[in-house]
C-alpha cells in the first residue's frame, strides 16, 4: 500500500472519531498546526523520517512540540508512532485538512509559487479551481523558489505542475533519452 493511500486511511479514521465526539474544529486546528509545525522545521522532519530515533523518543518530542491538543490528535500520534507510521504525521495532517474542508463544502488549493500570490492572481486560480471542483474554495500559498517560475497546484488528489523547474526536468530527460 503506498504511503498516500496509507496516510488517507489515517486521516479517515481520525475524522469519524472527531465526527462522533464533536471535536471536528478542534482537530482541524491541530492539523493545521502540525502540518505547518513539519512544514516549517527541517529539523523536526529529519528526526520523524530518522530510522536511528527511537519511537518513544519521537513520541516525547510530538507530545511536548504539541503539548495541549485535542486527546483525538493526541492518540492519532501515539497511534502513528506505535504502527511505526510517524514519518507520515505531515500527510496524515494534510489529508485530514483535506477531508474537513471537503465536509463543510469546500475545498482547500494548495498553490505552490516561486513568488507570493498578488491578489489579482489569487481571485483568478479561485474562480478557475472553483470551475472544476463545483465547491467554495480557499487558497493556501506556499513559497517554494527551487522551482523557479509557474507554479504547482495541489486540489484534493488532483495535481497540476506547471513550474520551471518542472519543464526544465521534462527537457532534460527528453534530451538524455534521445542521445
Amino acid at each position: 500500500m503506498s504511503e498516500s493511500r496509507a496516510a488517507l486511511r489515517y486521516a479517515k479514521a481520525i475524522l469519524d472519531m472527531a465526527k462522533e465526539k464533536k471535536a471536528l474544529t478542534a482537530v482541524e486546528k491541530d492539523m493545521r498546526s502540525i502540518a505547518a509545525t513539519i512544514s516549517d522545521s527541517k529539523e523536526l522532519r529529519d528526526v520523524l523520517a530518522s530510522p536511528v530515533v527511537s519511537g518513544v523518543s519521537k513520541k516525547n518530542a510530538l507530545t511536548e512540540i504539541f503539548k495541549g491538543s485535542d486527546a483525538i490528535t493526541e492518540g492519532s500520534i501515539s497511534m502513528l508512532v506505535d504502527n511505526k507510521r510517524i514519518g507520515m504525521l505531515n500527510e496524515v495532517a494534510l489529508k485530514y485538512i483535506i477531508l474537513n474542508e471537503q465536509l463543510k463544502g469546500k475545498d482547500v488549493a494548495y498553490v505552490t509559487t516561486a513568488v507570493p500570490l498578488n491578489a489579482e492572481m489569487e481571485k483568478m486560480v479561485l474562480k478557475q479551481v472553483a470551475n472544476i471542483t463545483g465547491n467554495e474554495v480557499t487558497i493556501e500559498n506556499k513559497i517554494d523558489a527551487s522551482i523557479i517560475g509557474g507554479f504547482i497546484l495541489r486540489v484534493g488528489d488532483l495535481q497540476y505542475d506547471a513550474s520551471i523547474a518542472n519543464k526544465l526536468s521534462n527537457i532534460k530527460r527528453e534530451f538524455s533519452n534521445s542521445l
